[in-house]
């Protein structure tokens, strides 16, 4: 990858993370001249520390389950063990290949990459060990760290996902704060591997962002699985020793167990970068903007986790192809936050795009809405994998389908679909009028289609 060779840019990039990196590849590609400022590696959270290798371990995971209930189909499999330093090694051999194709193609595109850690010093100005790089645009994209509650020190047996991640062994037991995305997937791959996992959530619900059927669709599944969790209730506080840690809940329950894994959420990155000093807004952390995701100053624009909404790592990517094409004058469509896809790759998966039918209800009034589950019993493959759950649909009356809603393994692969039926705002009866492959799981989605405009197929009346 090139050395920064020149210190004026069309675009200049703080930060290498999926917005960024998306950013600087798609206006290179348009002709424009781009330098990506990034202190440590290019593909930032999403590669290095986040879903990339996370979604390593939750493979793993289903390699370990599938040994272990060989026998249910016949093979006769068993599992003898977790070898984790092997399972890092594997991992990481992943993160490797990719880091490795991402360098590639920023140096092929032309992208100039600036090692070091930058601040804004003005509007068309970002400073790195003391030299001045300039871009007639500037885009803000300095992503999230892993978040912890006040008062909440992280050190020895507390920590974060960065962590978590690099575990040499597998814990015989782990209290998880946090019962979101984060949470829930380090709580499966845990379980998967032996140990003993319990979930604290504050909120009534685990996943509770997503739908409430799937929240309760997802608990019954742990709770077959054997992960405790414990909603509705507050943390108090944490002690810890060399024989493990001591959760203290405010209902006066107290857990004991190896380590604890706060996962209570991502903040912004945007601390002592010179943002407000340039005059941009920043709300909590986040960058506030426009549609078009610029921040009300200069050129001055923001794409990824610091810009509120949804923090991931698709979104940031879309919104950097999005915003390398505004700078170029091409006028795209800015992006529906909702019609943003959303999977959780615990084991059953969590897969949503659109609205819940609580939002659907409260957009357009609870008289307006209809919704419709369609169990995967009646989905050959599912039954051929040996997992529970279902597809979730909610329309507006007489008109398009608002929000899919899927839980079940493998689940997440079916959003492709489902987030062109909620874009597209297509209704039941389009869907249903479409040929879905059989066996998929594929067929589910096309089922609850059949079952919404009113001719149900394998499902009851």
């Amino acid at each position: 990858m090139s050395e920064a060779s020149s210190t004026a840019f069309d675009v200049l990039v703080l930060g290498g993370g999926s917005g960024g990196y998306a950013t600087a590849l798609r206006a290179s590609q348009l002709g424009l001249t781009v330098g990506v400022v990034e202190e440590d590696k290019l593909g930032g959270t999403c590669l290095h520390y986040g879903c990339i290798p996370t979604k390593a371990l939750l493979h793993a995971a289903e390699v370990a389950d599938s040994a272990r209930e060989g026998h249910v189909i016949g093979v006769m499999s068993s599992l003898s063990g977790i070898d984790m330093p092997a399972v890092n090694v594997y991992k990481q051999g992943i993160v490797d290949r990719l880091y490795k194709g991402l360098q590639g193609l920023a140096k092929s595109r032309g992208v100039t990459m600036i090692p070091g850690h930058g601040t804004l010093t003005g509007p068309d100005s970002i400073d790195v060990a003391g030299v001045r790089y300039t871009g007639k645009n500037i885009v803000l994209a300095s992503g999230s760290y892993a978040r912890t509650l006040p008062g909440l020190e992280i050190g020895g047996r507390v920590m974060t996902s960065d962590q978590a991640l690099n575990l040499d062994h597998v814990p015989a037991s782990v209290v998880v704060l946090g019962g979101g995305v984060i949470g829930v997937e380090f709580a499966s791959v845990w379980t998967s591997f032996g140990a003993k996992v319990t979930i604290v959530e504050a909120l009534p619900h685990l996943v509770p962002n997503e739908d409430e059927a799937l929240s309760k669709g997802l608990e019954r599944a742990f709770r077959k699985r054997g992960i405790d969790f414990k909603v509705g209730v507050r943390f108090q506080g944490v002690t810890q020793d060399d024989a493990g840690v001591k959760v203290s809940l405010e209902d006066g329950t107290v857990i004991e167990a190896e380590l604890m894994l706060v996962a209570v959420g991502r903040g912004a990155r945007t601390a002592d970068l010179g943002y407000e000093a340039q005059g941009v807004r920043v709300d909590r952390g986040f960058v506030l903007t426009d549609d078009h995701l610029h921040t009300g100053v200069a050129n001055i624009y923001a794409v990824g986790d610091i810009v509120p909404g949804l923090q991931l790592a698709h979104r940031g990517f879309a919104q950097g192809i999005f915003l390398a094409e505004h700078i170029a004058g091409l006028k795209p469509v800015p992006l529906i936050e909702a019609n943003i896809p959303r999977v959780t790759y615990c084991d059953p998966e969590v897969a949503s795009v659109g609205l819940t039918e609580a939002q659907a209800k409260e957009l357009h009034g609870a008289d307006a809405i209809e919704s419709l589950e369609y169990n995967l019993g009646g989905n050959g493959k599912s039954q051929i994998l040996g997992t529970a759950g279902f597809v979730k649909l909610v329309r507006v009356k007489n008109g398009p389908v608002v929000g899919v809603h899927m839980l079940g393994a493998r689940m997440g692969e079916q959003i492709g679909e489902a987030q062109l039926i909620v874009s597209w705002e297509a209704h039941p009866e389009d869907v249903a009028a479409l040929v879905h492959a059989h066996p998929t799981q594929n067929e589910a989605l096309g089922e609850a289609h059949l079952a919404l405009a009113g001719k149900p197929l394998h499902a009851h009346d």
